[in-house]
């Protein structure tokens, strides 16, 4: 039987899940069950929602509809942490993306559920592929799609849907970045019976080794941005200085709204 979704809150334009990596990760091996028993079960999507990911959905309404159709949009960045906890979810933690893959990869492997990775470049997969092979001997790797930076063409697009449905997987991780990802995520909801489509960001650059983490310290206090700014600051300044601090203000908004209505 199918667990229940999470339940989800709005902040301040996207109804984000008030979750947990265990549940996130339980949910999509429940899915993956589910799919071996049953063909034609239903696809599932989720995503790994920022304080960027938001600003972005504000501004454009398709957006913020990719996101808010999804199963699961887990809290992935501290400000949206403390939002949710705002907003009457005090124990709420954060769900990374890098860290949601890695729990997902740990289960896929223990329970012989087979995993694809679409994004990134042809080496990164490589790389990503060979060191999860070495931490999760187990995993079930059925392939993986390195998709040009462009538009594919309708053949491209129709060979590969035809080679993730021919890979018997159950899982497709989507890096290829915010909102990109959640745009593929939502137009391919239906095209993969009982997949499970997860975003995670810039998971495979760094479990590839390609890109930095910042350090549990400063993801802990709400300062990866300012780690990340540093590491790539030409093409990040933009939505550093000028977007994401337009957020601090929306939650203060909100929360003002939401305390006087129940004081009412």
């Amino acid at each position: 039987m199918s667990r229940g979704l999470p339940a989800k809150q709005l902040v301040v334009s996207i109804e984000i899940s008030a979750t947990s990596y265990e549940e996130v990760a339980e949910l999509c091996a429940c899915w993956a069950a589910e799919r071996k028993r049953c063909a034609a079960s239903p696809s599932h999507y989720i995503c790994v929602t920022s304080v960027h990911g938001i600003m972005l959905a504000r501004k454009d309404p398709q957006i913020a509809r990719y996101l808010n159709a999804a199963d699961i949009a887990t809290p992935d960045g501290m400000p949206v942490v403390w939002a949710l906890r705002s907003f009457g979810y005090p124990n709420q933690q954060r769900v990374y993306g890098p860290s949601l893959m890695l729990e997902i990869c740990r289960r896929a492997a223990a329970l012989g559920h087979r995993v694809f990775f679409y994004g990134a470049r042809e080496e990164t997969l490589a790389a990503l592929k060979q060191r999860l092979k070495q931490r999760f001997p187990d995993l079930s790797i059925a392939g993986s799609y390195a998709p040009p930076f462009r538009a594919l063409t309708s053949q491209e697009e129709e060979d590969v849907q035809r080679r993730i449905r021919e890979s018997n997987a159950d899982i497709v991780f989507v890096g290829i970045s915010t909102p990109k990802q959640e745009r593929w995520m939502y137009e391919h909801r239906h095209s993969f019976p009982g997949v499970t489509l997860i975003g995670v960001g810039a998971a495979f650059d760094i479990h590839a080794g390609h890109l930095r983490q910042a350090p549990a310290w400063m993801q802990r206090r709400g300062l990866e941005w300012l780690f990340r700014l540093s590491v790539e600051p030409r093409r990040l300044w933009r939505r550093y200085l000028l977007t994401t601090p337009l957020f601090l203000p929306l939650w203060a908004k909100q929360r003002w709204f939401s305390s006087h209505r129940a004081i009412r």
